[in-house]
């Protein structure tokens, strides 16, 4: 069949909106269904506390329910893959943060490629996180935890919310830095790491000041400092590390992210939507108390700062010599 020249282009010019069509409806139509959340930590801890804040928000604008979905293991590692394996259609999303990095580059072997795999939507908080004991331990100081973990090398327990995570990196850049050997208990998650030390399971936690906060105001924990480089409001009088253990810095942080694929549209939706609930009020109070700092970021600002971070949480693991137990 021979066409003129004119109806041909034509025809071919409509060609990348056809072909267009099936992504920009998924765009138009969404959300279609209920949407999940899945975190890589258990309910109770740091992360869910953060997701469970933020998701009302979230499900009143897109007008769909939002189930939270807790997949602890793995260093946020069963997470990462659910969400992988979900269809690009933005009706998964998980929380992606710094002990997801670390996880990544700790272990050469994982069934995905962070750096390749899912998309990154938007920020969530930046988590302070606070060195903390047993009340029962003898240490009321930094310098107190040091002299008597030179004194016992590899008897005192070091508790983090999992290996390869934020937490467990924080402790081995301690143990570094302070000269010291102790031991490394891994937990899956935060919050059963905070009951072990409340029970007098572990002696020692690297924590964030999410699910710590509660049990040291009641007096169940205590702080010994925390791990910024400045002093946390919400726990007046308590050091820093660094003021020990010149240099010493450790923090962690949270976003969201989807699977690779997943139109720019639905990502850029989802972006702002999250952005405008970090603004709120009402939700800045809530997640300031609970010990976390709003992290507001474009899609493409996220996703240099993963990169950067990504990049310097692998220098540390490199030239620490930290290994995997």
């Amino acid at each position: 069949m021979n066409l003129p020249r004119r109806r041909f282009l034509h025809l071919a010019a409509g060609i990348p909106a056809v072909l267009a069509a099936p992504h920009v409806a998924r765009a138009q139509n969404y959300p279609a269904r209920p949407l999940r959340f899945l975190v890589g930590f258990p309910a109770g801890g740091g992360a869910d506390t953060v997701v469970r804040i933020i998701v009302p928000w979230l499900s009143d604008k897109l007008g769909q329910q939002i189930i939270v979905e807790n997949r602890p293991g793995a260093s946020t590692g069963l997470a990462i893959q659910a969400a992988v394996n979900s269809p690009p259609d933005g009706h998964t999303l998980v929380h992606f943060g710094a002990s997801s990095v670390v996880n990544s580059i700790m272990h050469s072997n994982l069934p995905f490629d962070l750096q390749r795999d899912i998309a990154l939507v938007a920020g969530l908080v930046e988590y302070p996180m606070v060195l903390v004991v047993n009340p029962s331990f003898s240490a009321k100081s930094v310098a107190d935890l040091i002299a008597e973990a030179k004194a016992n090398p590899g008897k005192l327990t070091m508790a983090s919310f999992g290996t390869g995570s934020a937490s467990h990196l924080a402790g081995e850049l301690f143990k570094l830095m302070a000269g010291v050997n102790m031991v490394h208990v891994p937990y899956r998650g935060g919050a059963p790491m905070i009951a072990d030390l409340v029970g007098g399971q572990v002696q020692i936690g690297f924590d964030v000041m999410t699910t710590s906060l509660p049990q040291i105001r009641a007096g169940k924990l205590r702080a010994l400092a925390v791990l910024g480089t400045n002093q946390f409001e919400l726990l007046p009088g308590v050091p820093t590390v660094g003021e020990t253990v010149p240099g010493y810095e450790a923090r962690t942080w949270a976003g969201v992210a989807v699977p690779r694929r997943t139109p720019p549209e639905i990502i850029a939706r989802l972006n702002r939507h999250i952005n405008e609930g970090l603004a709120d009020p009402t939700i800045k109070a809530r997640l300031a108390e609970a010990g976390t700092v709003p992290l507001v970021l474009s899609a493409a600002k996220f996703s240099s700062y993963f990169a950067s971070e990504f990049e310097k949480w692998a220098k540390v693991v490199k030239f620490a010599g930290i290994k995997t137990e």
